[in-house]
Parts: C-alpha cells; structure tokens; sequence
C-alpha cells in the first residue's frame, strides 16, 4: 500500500495582537491539517518579513496561505462586522488573484448566516486610509483596503506556488470611521466575527489539492 501524502498545512497570517486572539478564541478543531496562526505585526514591510521567514521553514514549504484580520471598507453601505472575502489583492508591486473565493463566501455564510459577505479586490496601502483617499481607492475598483493582505499574498505565491486566500473583517467603513483600532476590544462586532471565521477556513483548507514537489 502507498504512503498517504503528508497533510498540506494551513498559514493563517493576522497583523494584531487582538485579530490573533480572536482567532485563537474560536478554537482549531476541524483543520485538515497542520495550522499555524501568524501575527506578523503591522504594515507591509513587517508582514513581508514574517511570512517569508515562516515560509522558509521546510514543515511550511507548501503551506497554503490565509490573510486575515481587520480592514476598512471602501463602498457606501458597508457596516462594522461585514465580511470581505478578496478575489484579488493589489498593491503598487501587482496583484495576486485569490484561490477558492466562491467556496470561502459559501462557508462563512454558513458559519455566520446574516451577515454580509462582499467579494472583489482588496487593496493594500503602507498607511491607514481615510477621508478622500477612500474614494480615490473606491474608484479603482477595490472594495476594500488594509495593510497587510496584498504582501502577504505576494510574498507566499513568491515563496513557491500554493494556493492564497485573503478574508478580512470591516471594522470601519466611510459612514462608521474608527479614530483607533484599539476601540474594537471594546465590544464591536468586528472580533466577535472574526473569531467565528475559522470553520470556514477549515473547509476551504479541505478542499485544497496542493501538488507535492
């Protein structure tokens, strides 16, 4: 009888101490395989460092890699808690399209029924987005905007081929604008979203048929 190929692991990558916590609340059982949940720190150069550095370690050589945490929507009628699963994430070195959004948007409708899933591109940016410069990235297309997920993408698909996803939370949104990410740990419904997105995870990461190399 065949050996039965390794199970692929899952590297789920957040920025905040608070978007990992809340991912670790939601607990790990139902993963097909290995999971690891990486706070990276905040911005793109941290986020760069920390997943390439993860993913230069051989038990994660063919990880399949996740994106998460919190975002800021960029469309009129978008509320704290709603959901963005990205098709595609952009940033000023290219764009990187996302692996099984379809499957993604199923699952989490399912783990969160009622709440609003949006897909289409997530932009990223090296600052936090306010004001005029929403709409500026509306126009382009994007539906959302962090700091995190679009080198997060680039630096796995760079590190070898795997499959990406990138699913983000809105914590504010152009008619519900947040002064400090701090006050989501005071009850917005942005954490308690995010740590009931991990069964979604789980099924996507089933579905994956990682070629092993």
């Amino acid at each position: 009888m065949s050996a039965q190929p390794a199970p692929v692991p899952l590297l789920i990558a957040c920025a905040l101490g608070i978007e990992q916590f809340a991912l670790r609340a939601g607990g790990r059982g139902g993963a097909g395989g290995p999971v690891t949940v990486l706070r990276t720190g905040m911005g793109p150069v941290a986020a760069e460092r920390a997943v390439t550095r993860m993913l230069a370690d051989p038990a994660l050589r063919d990880a399949a890699v996740l994106a998460t945490g919190f975002c800021a929507g960029l469309a009129p009628g978008m509320h704290p808690g709603d959901l963005v699963v990205a098709e595609e994430t952009r940033d000023a070195r290219g764009t990187t399209p996302c692996v099984g959004t379809e499957l993604l948007v199923k699952e989490l409708a399912r783990a969160l029924p009622g709440r609003t899933v949006h897909t289409g591109p997530l932009t990223g940016s090296d600052h936090v987005v306010r004001g005029p410069e929403r709409s500026a990235l509306r126009a382009t297309g994007s539906i959302a905007v962090d700091m995190e997920s679009a080198v997060t993408l680039l630096s796995a698909v760079r590190a070898g081929e795997r499959p990406v996803a990138a699913v983000r939370v809105v914590v504010d949104a152009p008619e519900h604008e947040l002064v400090r990410i701090g006050t989501v740990r005071g009850g917005i419904s942005a954490f308690r979203v995010l740590r009931s997105v991990l069964p979604a995870f789980f099924e996507w990461h089933r579905s994956l048929l990682l070629p092993r190399r």
